[in-house]
């Protein structure tokens, strides 16, 4: 059981790290539908800045900082899913001692 969890793991460690990649090019598919709202959001107040002949600092302020957020978000699940696979593995790691002690192999 324990090597099925740290191949599921592993996948989920490599989705998530594709989805960071994604959002650091700047791609929305990995964004929730909040994040997508507010980007929306963002953009919309942009244009209307555009429209009205005036600065759009406001708008793409607000954008680079969901970006952030989302980066922080993304690095933090992945760190998460680092250190849950660590644990697994020393799990593992003991119990294969444990059995190599006492003989049962």
């Amino acid at each position: 059981m324990g090597n099925a969890e740290i191949r599921r793991l592993d996948k989920e460690i490599q989705r998530t790290q594709r989805k960071l990649d994604a959002v650091r090019r700047g791609e929305w598919w990995p964004l929730t539908s909040r994040e997508r709202l507010s980007m929306s959001r963002a953009i919309a107040s942009g244009a209307r800045s555009v429209y009205r002949d005036r600065s759009t600092n406001g708008a793409e302020n607000r954008m680079d900082s969901i970006g952030s957020a989302v980066e922080t978000r993304l690095t933090a699940e992945l760190t998460a899913l680092h250190g849950e696979r660590r644990r697994l593995i020393t799990e593992a790691a003991r119990a294969k001692a444990e059995r190599k002690k006492s003989g049962w192999f």
